[in-house]
């Protein structure tokens, strides 16, 4: 009776579909990447901005993982990711003014990582090559992060203990990354960085709630093609907007 009372409440909580996860997504990336370009550095609303928006990437690599396993076309889907990819360094460049590549060449190498462990059956060989496409990313945003949040959700996607440890791993990893960049903000001590840093990682827990606990595994039932590629363009679109606005409209 119990276990039946559980798995009801469960089921009343998955009332969130794949498209709006990602809308959810796309608006706490944009708050992230106006925060870096508007908001002054050091203030409540843009560590606030800041922070929200890291619950996208990790969120991004499960569906990217999800989305490997379901599409109709790998080779289509890769093609889809490096064409955008290509359009938004531009844009990208132009926002943050950061030599590195941006997310959606993250999410294609991160895409190769799901090939190679797919198609490779030499283990040593696609060990190799998985690291190095791995290493890869270092020249991406989200460097490596990206890259082990997929391989984590590729390898444990189907156990829900697995994926509540990867998820764990996942802040603590973020968490002690983020740690070591507040440890040189001039008048933060050891403990504030740490307490800044273990902040700063709660959006990975969040969409692992979200994700194992009110994703119902279903798109939305309308307009999936408009959300298909809406979440394709929004990437270099809304940078692009960002940037006219602090260069033409301020």
């Amino acid at each position: 009776m119990n276990e039946e009372r559980m798995e009801l409440k469960e089921s009343k909580l998955r009332v969130l579909n794949r498209d709006v996860i990602k809308y959810i997504a796309m608006l706490v990336m944009f708050l992230n990447h106006f925060s870096h370009i508007f908001l002054e550095s050091g203030t409540l609303l843009k560590e606030i901005c800041e922070d929200v928006g890291y619950f996208t990437a990790i969120t991004m690599c499960y569906f990217l993982v999800e989305g490997y396993e379901y599409t109709r076309s790998k080779k289509k889907y890769a093609i889809r990711l490096l064409i955008f990819a290509i359009i938004s360094q531009i844009p990208f460049q132009l926002a943050f003014q950061f030599g590195n590549l941006n997310m959606l060449f993250t999410l294609f190498f991160c895409f190769l990582i799901l090939v190679a462990m797919e198609k490779i059956q030499n283990k040593v060989l696609q060990t190799i090559v998985v690291v190095l496409l791995v290493f890869v990313t270092v020249f991406c945003d989200w460097a490596l992060m990206a890259a082990i949040f997929t391989i984590l959700f590729a390898n444990y996607k189907d156990s829900r203990k697995k994926m509540t440890i990867s998820y764990v791993f996942a802040f603590i990893l973020f968490g002690a990354f983020n740690t070591m960049n507040y440890l040189y903000v001039p008048g933060l001590s050891t403990a504030e960085a740490i307490l800044h840093g273990a902040i700063s990682a709660v959006p990975i827990l969040v969409s692992g709630f979200v994700i194992m606990n009110m994703y119902n595994g279903k798109r939305a039932e309308k307009g999936r093609n408009f959300s298909k590629w809406f979440f394709y363009a929004f990437y270099p679109g809304h940078l692009l907007v960002l940037w006219l606005i602090k260069n033409f409209m301020m």
